[in-house]
């Protein structure tokens, strides 16, 4: 299958060694920066290699290469929607980095335009496959947790300026939101997916409290009540000093209390059941080796993707589950903006629509 990748930033390793493990054919790349391209294929020992094209504009790309059958997005972030409804006009599986757009305008398209194209698009939450997490969720599928109480995730990073100096687009409402948009999605994703997924009510907070030079927040927290009963807290941060010290979900249920750790939601430091299995024992302390903070799961997602394409069916993070998870970030952000609780769905907001919001340095009560 040919494969493309546009955008070659920090995130993009992990998709050339998906595509490479997955045996995709890589095709071409495109950067508005050729050095970006070249550090990547030099990286990964791919840089002498003549079957690879370049390219700085991603419609010339897609317009020279009408074989290729699947591009993945890893570009800033606010450019994610506009590339992805040109791959879907030309009818190219999509896999888009998180988050999948900046708007729930724009994400509604992408989820209408892909079924009236018939075209597959996967929102690159790829923390679902970790070992940890498909351990909790194969636990709370059988029932075993009963009837859920509530859950948390905590998100307790470390970003300084040099991080954010690598990128002029970081921190931005346009291009990029805030950590709870930009760092803390994926664990904001896990939590909505594990208490149900249909949500009544989003009451949150943020705050810009260490990096003046951002327009965005750098530390939130929000309280989640779901349809089903349950509730659940967020708390996301790059606050952390001195750097980064763990990603934490928790899920309380009538019969069973899980909590994955590690930096990235991927070991298990707590399992506890009420009817014990014989594999609770293995599960107690797994631990997923990973190399960053970015974990494992884009192959899997990737293999997940190539096999939604090649026997058509859904991918297993769809445009639909990629939606969700931004409107969670994006009702936390509206919530602060009004200071009042915002009820789903969330219909028409977008991270723009926050502008100016830490002008004044300290939030004013609202």
């Amino acid at each position: 299958m040919k494969y493309a990748l546009i955008g070659c930033g920090r995130i993009a390793v992990n998709h050339v060694k998906a595509a490479v493990n997955n045996k995709l054919e890589l095709a071409a790349v495109c950067d508005l920066r050729p050095e970006a391209m070249e550090n990547l294929l030099e990286k990964q020992g791919l840089k002498d290699d003549p079957a690879i094209q370049r390219y700085t504009d991603y419609e010339t790309l897609i317009q020279e290469n009408p074989d290729i059958k699947l591009i993945s997005i890893a570009s800033e972030s606010g450019s994610h929607a506009e590339i992805a409804l040109c791959c879907i006009r030309h009818g190219i599986h999509v896999i888009i980095e998180k988050p999948m757009a900046m708007s729930m305008r724009d994400a509604d398209e992408i989820v209408r335009l892909a079924a009236e194209k018939g075209v597959k698009v996967a929102a690159c939450h790829q923390n679902r496959f970790n070992i940890a997490v498909q351990k909790m969720r194969g636990a709370l599928e059988a029932g075993r947790f009963g009837t859920l109480s509530h859950g948390s995730v905590h998100v307790r990073w470390n970003r300084n300026q040099a991080y954010y100096d690598q990128a002029s687009w970081r921190g931005k409402w346009a291009s990029d939101g805030g950590a709870l948009m930009n760092q803390c999605i994926h664990g904001i994703d896990l939590l909505r997916w594990m208490l149900g997924g249909e949500v009544e009510q989003v009451y949150g907070v943020t705050r810009q409290r260490y990096h003046s030079y951002l327009e965005a927040e750098d530390v939130g927290m929000a309280v989640i009540t779901f349809q089903n009963g349950a509730i659940g807290t967020i708390e996301g941060t790059v606050n952390v000093y001195p750097k980064n010290l763990e990603e934490t979900l928790f899920l309380f249920g009538e019969n069973g209390t899980v909590k994955l750790g590690g930096t990235s939601t991927n070991q298990i430091d707590v399992w506890e059941f009420a009817s014990r299995r014989q594999e609770d024992e293995e599960n107690q302390g797994l631990q997923e080796a990973t190399s960053n903070v970015y974990g494992n799961g884009h192959t899997s997602l990737f293999a997940d993707m190539i096999d939604a394409i090649e026997t058509d069916r859904e991918p297993y993070v769809n445009a639909v589950e990629g939606r969700k998870a931004l409107e969670m970030v994006l009702a936390i952000y509206k919530s602060q903006k009004t200071g009042k609780p915002v009820k789903l769905p969330l219909s028409d907001f977008a991270s723009e629509d926050m502008a100016g919001e830490f002008e004044s340095g300290q939030t004013a009560e609202k």
